[in-house]
C-alpha cells in the first residue's frame, strides 16, 4: 500500500462513518463519475455525494490517514497576534490560515495534506518552521473571510478532499473496499511511465515542470523524444511518488538530491538513478535506466572493428599499467568497462571496483561505493583496495591530482588499473591529466592506452535501403566519390518498428590510443594534443572517431549524417 497508508476507505469504515457496502457504492459511483462523469470523482467527494459522510468526516479520516492533526475553523478565535504573522496576500496565494503558535513552530491549517510545496515556500517566506493540521474546505472559506475579509474563488480548495489531486477521470474497477487506496492512480501512472519507456527501449525519462504544462521525454537510442504528458495538476503528486520511490526528502525542494529506485518491470530487474534538480517551475527529474541484464554485454557486442578489436584484447591483458575510457555522459564508459572486467574476470584475478554509483552487480567481483557524505571518496577507496593486493582495479573517474597520482603509482607497482575521464579525443587524456598537475614523466611511462567513444545510432533494418550520398555529404566528411566507388550505403527510411526514425539501436565508435615510445617522448615533452594526435595516426595506427564512424557507414550500419552529427567536433 502506498507510503504505509491505511486507506481512506477503510478508516471511514473504523471510525463507524460508513460500512462497507457504502464504500463499495462510493467505488461504483466514482468508476461511473458522479454526477458529471466529464469530471474526476474522490473516494471522499463520492461519499458525501451519496449522503454516507460529511465534509468534516472525510477530513478528519484524512487527518488520521496522515498523523495530522484536525481542526475546525468554524469554532473558537483564533488570537490576532497569530493572524498577524502571516500577511493577506500569503493567505489568498496559498489558501491557508495560521492557527498557533507551537514552541518555534508556527502551526498553518490547510486542506490538502500533501502540498508540500506551500509548506516549503511558507518556511522560506515566514523564516520560520511550519507545520500542518487540516481544516475543511468550508471552514477554510469561512475563516479567510473572517480573519481576512477574501471572499474570493475558493475552487481550488473545494476539491482537496484527498492527498494527491490525482483521480483523472479514470478509475479502476475495485472488488473489495479493502483494497482501495486513494494513492492508486498516480502509482499507476507512474509505473505506467516507467514501464512505457522500457518498452521504447528509453535509457533516460525525464519529467520536467514548465510554465503551463508537466513535460515528459524519453531518450531513446541518445535522442529525446516528448511523449504524452501528464496534467499540469499532477505535477507534486508525480514528483513526490517519485521522491519516495527513490527514498528522497520528499519535503527537500530547494537542493538537488540523487536516489535510486529498484523495481521489477515487464519481468526484468529495472535499476533507476534518479535525479531531483530544483528549476523554475518545480523539480525537475531524470530517471538513467539501467537494464542490469542488458547492461552486461560482451566485448564482441561493442561494434569494434576487428583491428581495434584485437588491439584492445591486447591492451587490457596487459599485467600493468592504465587504460583510460573518455566520452561524455552517456557515450557507454562504464559498459566498455564492464565488457572488460567480465572478460577477464576469473577465479585467479582478484578485481577490485571504485564507482560512483555501483551501476551493475558482477558475480566475482569487490565494488565500493563511493559514499561523499562520510568521506569515502575515489582516492581514499583507492588507497584502501591497493592493501588488499588485487590483481586489476577500476576506478570510476579520475577526477583530481590526488585521485590521478594514486592510480599512476598503483600502475607503476603492478596493477591493471581502469578507470574514465571526461574529454572529447583520446590524446586529449594525456593533456588532461599534465593540466591536473600530474608530473609529465609518471603520465608517460604508466599509461597504457586510452580510447575515446561515443554512440552512434543504427540503420533499421526493417527499413534500410540503398542509396547513393551526394558529393556535398562526402566533402563534409572528407570523403572522395572514389572513396565509395563499389560500395554501397543505406539509410532507413522509417517504419514502425523505429517510430519513423529510420534508426533501432545503437553502436559503439571507437579512437584507440596506444602508447608507444614516440608517443611517451611527446608526452615527456608536455608536446600539445594536436601533436600527439598527428604521430598516433601517423605512426601509431590510430583511427579518429569520425574515421571509424566512416568504416561503419561503407559496413552499411549506419549513416554519414549520424555520424556527422555525433563527431562534428572533430571533423
Amino acid at each position: 500500500m502506498a507510503h504505509g497508508k491505511k486507506p481512506l476507505g477503510r478508516i471511514l469504515r473504523a471510525l463507524k462513518v460508513c460500512n462497507s457496502a457504502q464504500v463499495k457504492e462510493a467505488l461504483q459511483y466514482q468508476k461511473e463519475g458522479g454526477s458529471d462523469p466529464s469530471k474526476g470523482v474522490k473516494i471522499g467527494e463520492a461519499l458525501i455525494h451519496l449522503g454516507y459522510a460529511t465534509e468534516t468526516q472525510v477530513a478528519q479520516a484524512l487527518a488520521k490517514q496522515f498523523s495530522l492533526p484536525f481542526v475546525d475553523l468554524t469554532k473558537g478565535k483564533i488570537p490576532q497576534e497569530t493572524i498577524d504573522m502571516v500577511s493577506r496576500a500569503v493567505v489568498e496565494e496559498h489558501k491557508i490560515i495560521p492557527v498557533k503558535k507551537h514552541g518555534k513552530a508556527l502551526i498553518v491549517a490547510m486542506t490538502d495534506p500533501l502540498d508540500l510545496f506551500t509548506l516549503d515556500n511558507l518556511r522560506f517566506i515566514l523564516g520560520s518552521d511550519v507545520e500542518c493540521a487540516l481544516a475543511t474546505p468550508e471552514g477554510m472559506q469561512y475563516a479567510i473571510s473572517t480573519y481576512y475579509g477574501l471572499s474570493g474563488d475558493m475552487e481550488n480548495i473545494n476539491d482537496a478532499y484527498t492527498i494527491d489531486d490525482i483521480d483523472f477521470g479514470r478509475s479502476e474497477e475495485v472488488d473489495d473496499a479493502e483494497d482501495e487506496d486513494d494513492d492508486a492512480p498516480v502509482i499507476r501512472l507512474v509505473t505506467l511511465i516507467i514501464t512505457e519507456a522500457i518498452k521504447a527501449r528509453a535509457s533516460d525519462i525525464h519529467i520536467e515542470p514548465m510554465e503551463g504544462k508537466l513535460r515528459c521525454r524519453y531518450r531513446v537510442d541518445g535522442v529525446c523524444y516528448e511523449v504524452d504528458s501528464p496534467p499540469k495538476r499532477l505535477q507534486n503528486a508525480i514528483l513526490t511518488r517519485l521522491k519516495i520511490m527513490a527514498n528522497m526528502k520528499v519535503d527537500e525542494r530547494r537542493r538537488p538530491q540523487d536516489g535510486r529506485i529498484n523495481l521489477s518491470v515487464l519481468g526484468k530487474v529495472i535499476d533507476l538513478r534518479v535525479s531531483a534538480l530544483p528549476a523554475s517551475h518545480g523539480e525537475s527529474v531524470v530517471m538513467r535506466i539501467l537494464d542490469k541484464e542488458a547492461g552486461l554485454v560482451g566485448l564482441e557486442e561493442l561494434g569494434f572493428h576487428e583491428s581495434d578489436y584485437q588491439r584492445f584484447q591486447t591492451i587490457i591483458k596487459k599485467p600493468n599499467g592504465i587504460f583510460l575510457v573518455t566520452g561524455p555522459t552517456g557515450s557507454g564508459k562504464t559498459t566498455t568497462l564492464y565488457a572488460a572486467l567480465k572478460e577477464l574476470n576469473r577465479p585467479d584475478v582478484k578485481i577490485i571496483t571504485a564507482e560512483n554509483p555501483v551501476e551493475y552487480n558482477l558475480a566475482g567481483i569487490n565494488q565500493c561505493q563511493v559514499r561523499h557524505e562520510i568521506g569515502l571518496d575515489f582516492s581514499r577507496i583507492l588507497r584502501a583496495m591497493l592493501r588488499q593486493a588485487p590483481n586489476i582495479i577500476l576506478v570510476g573517474e579520475i577526477r583530481d591530482q590526488e585521485t590521478a597520482e594514486i592510480a599512476i603509482q598503483a600502475a607503476l607497482t603492478g596493477h591493471l588499473v581502469f578507470s574514465t575521464l571526461h574529454t572529447n579525443d583520446a590524446p586529449g587524456a594525456i593533456t588532461r591529466l599534465l593540466d591536473m598537475g600530474v608530473k609529465p614523466f609518471l603520465v608517460a611511462s604508466s599509461i597504457q592506452a586510452v580510447m575515446a567513444q561515443r554512440l552512434v545510432r543504427k540503420i533499421c533494418s526493417s527499413c534500410k535501403e540503398p542509396y547513393d550520398p551526394t558529393d556535398s555529404e562526402l566533402r563534409m566528411v572528407g570523403m572522395a566519390p572514389e572513396a565509395v566507388a563499389g560500395k554501397t550505403l543505406y539509410r532507413g527510411v522509417g517504419c514502425a518498428d523505429c517510430k519513423d526514425t529510420g534508426f533501432r539501436g545503437r553502436m559503439g565508435i571507437y579512437e584507440l590510443f596506444e602508447m608507444s615510445h614516440n608517443l611517451r617522448d611527446l608526452t615527456f615533452q608536455r608536446a600539445s594534443t594536436m601533436k600527439l594526435k598527428d604521430s598516433a595516426e601517423k605512426t601509431g595506427g590510430m583511427v579518429t572517431l569520425q574515421g571509424d564512424g566512416l568504416r561503419k557507414v561503407l559496413m552499411g550500419t549506419t549513416t554519414i549524417e549520424e555520424i556527422l552529427r555525433v563527431t562534428h567536433a572533430h571533423a
